[in-house]
């Protein structure tokens, strides 16, 4: 299995920006992917996820802002980040497991088994 996150950089409070991952020798239709972030000299917090299923799920801080997608035939993970703060910034993850039903979604950084090399993201007061 491999990750490829993409689509970080510099953006201005207000803005946006969509962050991809696309991956290789895994089913997204099947397992979930989650999206991290790790901020200078803070702990690596989790920020949304998405099931084989489809299912979605949020971290309070982004929610209403951020939206998780996927395109299964494309095998990426998009991430649509709007409205984005200064406390955004980070180097931002993508990360896969194997799950045992389509519906399961872990939040749990712990639960990831595969990761991708992250991005950064850099928003600008």
């Amino acid at each position: 299995v491999q990750l490829q996150a993409s689509g970080g950089g510099l953006v201005q409070a207000g803005g946006s920006l969509r962050l991809s991952c696309k991956a290789s020798g895994f089913a997204l239709n099947h397992f979930p992917v989650g999206w991290f972030r790790q901020a200078p000299g803070k702990e690596r917090e989790g920020v949304s996820y998405i099931s084989g299923s489809g299912r979605t799920y949020y971290a309070d801080s982004v929610k209403g802002r951020f939206t998780i997608s996927k395109d299964n035939d494309q095998r990426t993970v998009f991430l649509h980040m709007n409205n984005l703060k200064p406390e955004d910034s980070g180097i931002y993850y993508c990360a896969a497991t194997e799950t045992a039903v389509t519906t399961y979604c872990p939040r749990m950084q712990s639960e990831y088994d595969y990761w991708g090399q992250g991005t950064l993201v850099t928003v600008s007061s």
